[in-house]
């Protein structure tokens, strides 16, 4: 089979010569638009399963919560591996299936045996949406600016402009007089330098919201600016973060999970006295039911009007505006006596607070929020971080110039275009190395050149077998150190091959340029070819018989060695 090739070969030189072409652009093409990672997919098919439990301690999740759910999902279809952590108020159970399950079935084993398992009241176990092993791919930080002169910022309301608040201390002393305000046009927000300061007159300071309020006129028009404190600071990031941000890179295709971490999460908090509680006689119970029961809308039917109908509403859940909120709550009945009826107010205090947290996150020294963005399997890590450099991009220019949005915190494409570029380099040195020992030795450029066309070729022709390989199982082959590495191997064996098929070639053609009868070129040319195929075939044997037991491997380690071949 291998001589009536080399026949082909020889006697279709245009037809070779043109398929060759074809392939060097179709496979160039395909090169630049795989996809690139560091390692091969490891993505064992897994189910994370989250169950909140609040008020448990550790030995009681593991007693009522995590050993009930692994006994329910031991021995089933497909299951490998229940691994589980148990901590306080938090319980978080790893389920592993065999390579061969898919994710989607996976999910569901899992969620016939949760409807199966009996947990005490209020806890309910969530499964986490399908993630890569390697998913985290890119950190993004929300933080505050702090302005030209180093004070506070706030948006002037209705306006492009921001507010700059500066304490001054006097005579060194730490004495606070009225603090200075500046008011900044900015021009690019990233540079403060370029932010046009504007005059402000009429400055008035608000002494009962200890000087967080202002009021000013500008260009003739009055303006009211209130800077925030640093916990309502943090709690606005923290919102920013989970109405905007998130919703926003959820939208990416390929993006399994966005979570967040650092700033505070805002909460309506009634803060009972217990001491009021007493005299009003009303219980912690009553002050619960109420307000449940006034946080709900409830259908009052409907009115007929002509041949129009019209829904009656009962509307008692609370709105967004906070300070209708907090209003709307204070009025809430908890109690009805004879003499008159008991709010909410007359037993309690309701505040905007931040709710209670375990851990924080801060970006460059300061209080924001990190945003982990989580890829699905499969997906293209460098593909998706554009995507998601994109969108931060877009939601940046939405938000004032006072909040700093920090991509470069953590990179997986980095990491990748890193790996990628020193196994890149290696191959690079390797080609001019063959270069000049193929010149050295052969000491003739056209048999060089014609050694060195190998190399070109086996990249584009390794670029089209990925895409048909990809066509065939349905999941797309990735560019990464390992293939690479595989890729390094096999051009070294080629190029081996080429060197002995042109140089026996080479000096076949010289001695029949010196023979008495020289032969035709083209069986001069077969015959060299022949006569040491046999020779380079064995050699290209043995060298893959040397790589055989890496592909015998199991597990993750047969997965990581799968590629190099």
């Amino acid at each position: 089979m291998l001589n009536s090739i080399i026949r082909f070969s020889l006697t279709q030189r245009s037809l070779v010569l043109a398929g060759c072409l074809v392939v060097i652009i179709y496979g160039g093409y395909l090169t630049t638009t795989m996809p690139i990672d560091v390692f091969p997919d490891l993505d064992r098919p897994r189910v994370v399963i989250l169950t909140e439990c609040p008020g448990l301690s550790p030995e009681e999740i593991e007693t009522q919560v995590t050993f009930p759910i692994e006994t329910a999902l031991l021995g089933a279809s497909g299951v490998e591996d229940v691994r589980s952590q148990s901590s306080q108020g938090m319980n978080v159970i790893y389920v592993e299936f065999n390579w061969s399950t898919e994710v989607r079935y996976a999910r569901q084993v899992v969620s016939e045996r949760l409807s199966a398992v009996t947990l005490p009241e209020g806890i309910k176990p969530v499964m986490t949406p399908p993630a890569s092993i390697m998913g985290q791919i890119i950190h993004v930080g929300i933080r505050r600016r702090e302005g030209p002169q180093g004070g506070t910022l706030a948006v002037v309301p209705q306006t492009n402009l921001l507010a700059e608040k500066v304490e001054t201390d006097i005579n060194g002393e730490q004495v606070i007089s009225k603090p200075a305000l500046t008011i900044w046009k900015p021009i690019d927000r990233s540079e403060t330098e370029t932010w046009e300061e504007l005059n402000a007159v009429n400055i008035t300071w608000d002494e009962s919201e200890l000087q967080n309020s202002v009021t000013f006129s500008l260009d003739g028009q009055q303006h009211h600016v209130r800077f925030n404190t640093l916990i309502e600071d943090r709690m606005d990031l923290r919102s920013t973060a989970s109405w905007l941000i998130r919703p926003r890179l959820l939208k990416l295709r390929g993006i399994a999970e966005v979570i967040l971490l650092g700033g505070d999460i805002k909460q309506y908090q009634v803060i009972v006295n217990p001491e009021k509680l007493l005299d009003y006689g009303v219980s912690l119970q009553d002050v619960e039911m109420a307000i449940d029961a006034n946080n709900t809308n409830s259908s009052g039917g409907f009115l007929e009007e002509g041949q129009t109908e019209r829904p009656v509403r009962v509307i008692g859940r609370l709105g967004p505006v906070p300070e209708k909120v907090l209003a709307d709550l204070r009025k809430v009945v908890v109690k009805v006596n004879h003499e008159r009826a008991v709010l909410l107010e007359h037993v309690a205090e309701v505040v905007e607070g931040a709710a209670p947290k375990r851990g924080d996150g801060s970006v460059d020294g300061h209080p924001g929020v990190v945003i982990t963005v989580v890829k699905q399997p499969h997906a293209d890590t460098r593909g998706l971080t554009d995507l998601v450099h994109e969108a931060m991009s877009e939601i940046e220019d939405s938000l004032p110039a006072n909040v700093v949005v920090e991509v470069e915190l953590f990179q997986l494409k980095s990491f990748i275009d890193r790996g990628v570029y020193y196994v890149e380099e290696a191959l690079m040195i390797g080609v001019v190395l063959v270069v000049i020992v193929l010149f050295l030795f052969l000491l003739n450029i056209r048999t060089t050149f014609i050694t060195l066309t190998a190399i070109p070729l086996s990249l584009v022709m390794t670029s089209v077998v990925f895409k048909i390989i990809s066509q065939i199982t349905g999941q797309e082959l990735s560019i990464n150190v390992m293939t690479l590495g595989g890729i390094a191997v096999a051009m070294g064996e080629l190029v081996d091959d080429a060197i002995v098929d042109v140089e026996n070639i080479f000096r076949r053609l010289g001695e029949n340029a010196k023979s008495a009868e020289p032969k035709p070129i083209i069986k001069v040319v077969y015959e060299a070819s022949k006569e040491i195929r046999s020779a380079i075939v064995f050699g290209t044997a043995v060298v893959i018989l040397a790589f055989l037991p890496l592909f015998a491997l199991s597990g993750v380690e047969g997965r990581l060695f799968a590629p190099l071949g």
